[in-house]
């Protein structure tokens, strides 16, 4: 009776291992995979120096990483001049030609890999710390990876909420993790807005205003959320060089 039931306590055992295993196996094929994995893919799979040659990767519906990723080539051997890669699951979706029209990137600029120290995973912690500062709640990401109008990549990293509506959007350096600028937080600050501990302190001494003092307490929480971004990157960088290299 005693090693009947030991047997059946064993059996469950088993049984319980088993499905564990099974769920472990599954959550781990549904997470989604990042930018740079995607760019590897690219890189392994089809033609190790389109890596040389990327105008943009983008990425829709995020949680916090999208199902698949858009990546653009500068191919001249292209019609049109520009390659179209979807990458999902770890694998090439699919790939067609496309126009310099669908690029959305200064001059369709190719992005210099080798600055990049940022992964969509970064990113991603970035934005969601900065928007935290802003009081600002979201369901899902977009992401754009790009060149700015200086040829510096970035990534603009676009909150939505659970109607799929944007509610701000972050433009973070994807070589020293700055944050330029932002769209629906902090009233757009931008760097250029930003106040520090003596400007406020000025404000309060020249007795500005309540729409100046508004403003000043508006840029310097940006400032703030700035200094904090700064030291989430230190914690989150990652060389894509050193990335593609492994």
């Amino acid at each position: 009776m005693d090693s009947a039931r030991e047997r059946c306590s064993i059996f469950h055992m088993w049984k319980s291992f088993a499905a564990f295993l099974l769920f472990s196996a599954s959550a781990v094929a549904q997470e989604a995979g990042t930018a740079y994995e995607a760019l590897r893919v690219v890189g392994t799979q089809l033609n190790r120096e389109y890596i040389n040659h990327v105008i943009s990767v983008t990425g829709t519906n995020g949680r916090p990483q999208p199902e698949s990723w858009r990546i653009l080539i500068d191919d001249p051997r292209a019609r049109g001049g520009v390659r179209e890669i979807e990458i999902r699951d770890g694998r090439i979706e699919s790939q067609r030609t496309a126009s310099r029209s669908v690029v959305g990137s200064t001059e369709g600029a190719t992005i210099d890999t080798k600055r990049l120290n940022l992964d969509s995973s970064g990113a991603y912690a970035v934005a969601s710390h900065t928007a935290d500062k802003s009081h600002t709640l979201f369901a899902t990401v977009s992401y754009t990876l790009r060149t700015n109008e200086r040829g510096e990549p970035v990534w603009i990293v676009t909150l939505r909420n659970k109607s799929a509506r944007p509610v701000g959007t972050i433009y973070i350096g994807a070589t020293r993790g700055d944050v330029a600028r932002t769209e629906g937080l902090f009233a757009g600050a931008s760097m250029e807005d930003v106040e520090t501990e003596r400007d406020v302190e000025r404000d309060r001494e020249e007795g500005r205003g309540i729409f100046d003092t508004a403003k000043s307490r508006i840029s310097h929480a940006f400032y703030v959320a700035q200094e904090e971004a700064r030291a989430m990157f230190e914690r989150v960088r990652r060389s894509f060089s050193d990335f593609i290299n492994q």
